[in-house]
């Protein structure tokens, strides 16, 4: 239970009235917003920092969280700036952030799980300063981003009321959150069972290093299990996680590389799977639903997402 195909030869099209731009079969936004804020720090780190976009509204908006992907080893929260998300929530009245995070180089991926978890906090501590909803809060992302999005989904709430750092009394519970070409699980000893195995010549990272451990020993003692296991989303999903939606752009089949391993679609339909038993509702997107396109998937995931978001009012 937890706790609370057709390809133009011309490089960009103009449509809609020149607000929204088509690149190489994505959507993307004609003039970025900028931020309303930049670079507000949520922790310690130089690369615990984001961005926040306000809706004006006189009563509290929803929040839409982004989280860039990179294989937690590069990105950066600016990325979304190009893409008709942002505009896409402000006008429906939600207020959108995205978010930095710590990489591998700096930390283990228990960590970096929880920095994006610390955003949720920090920027619900905040709340009203900005006029948010703390009660509507709701993340999405890509590849890495999604992964975690689907974890802060699926994993008990983090807040810890006997902390002394007040961001972290607050909770790290979604109301929803979506998947863009995502994981099941990050706990790698599983990716056989769900995906099948790599591609000859692909490896999977190491563990000492993917989870910070000390050393081998570590890795593979009663806490280094437990560890692993508490970074696999798809088994902790329980009936009163939130609504999500999950795309996967990629095609099915046998992978053929790295890049269609760690995207594949099979990640994806054992997560909605899980969902289905458990009751979760869930919005699956497939390559033979959208063409492939990813443009219209992440359109689609954050349509569902606002549609999350604005029911609750």
């Amino acid at each position: 239970m937890k706790r609370s195909t057709m390809r133009t030869k011309c490089l960009a099209v103009v449509v809609v009235c020149g607000l929204v731009l088509v690149v190489q079969g994505r959507a993307v936004a004609a003039e970025p917003v900028p931020p309303t804020y930049e670079d507000l720090s949520y922790g310690p780190h130089e690369r615990n920092v984001l961005d926040l976009w306000l809706a004006p509204s006189e009563k509290p908006t929803p929040l839409l969280i982004f989280m860039h992907g990179g294989g937690f080893r590069r990105g950066d929260k600016q990325g979304i700036r190009n893409r008709p998300a942002i505009q896409q929530c402000l006008d429906a009245g939600v207020s959108f952030a995205s978010i930095n995070y710590r990489f591998l180089e700096h930390t283990g991926l228990p960590n970096i799980l929880r920095d994006a978890a610390r955003s949720i906090q920090f920027l619900r501590s905040r709340a009203k300063q900005w006029n948010l909803d703390p009660q509507r809060i709701a993340i999405y992302g890509s590849s890495a981003g999604a992964g975690t999005s689907m974890w802060l989904a699926f994993h008990d709430d983090l807040a810890d009321p006997n902390s002394s750092d007040s961001v972290l009394r607050q909770s790290s519970r979604v109301v929803a959150a979506g998947s863009l070409d995502g994981q099941a699980s990050y706990d790698l000893r599983d990716w056989d069972r769900y995906v099948g195995p790599p591609p000859d010549g692909v490896s999977l990272s190491d563990p000492v290093e993917f989870y910070g451990f000390a050393d081998r020993a570590a890795a593979k003692s009663p806490d280094g299990d437990r560890t692993m296991k508490d970074c696999a989303m798809i088994d902790l999903i329980s009936p009163d996680d939130p609504p999500v939606a999950i795309a996967c752009a990629r095609l099915p089949g046998e992978s053929v590389d790295r890049g269609h391993y760690l995207h594949h679609p099979k990640h994806s339909t054992a997560l909605a799977d899980r969902c289905k038993k458990h009751g979760v509702k869930c919005l699956l997107l497939l390559h033979k639903d959208t063409a492939g396109d990813r443009g219209k998937q992440a359109d689609a995931v954050v349509g569902f997402l606002i549609k999350q978001l604005t029911a609750l009012r």
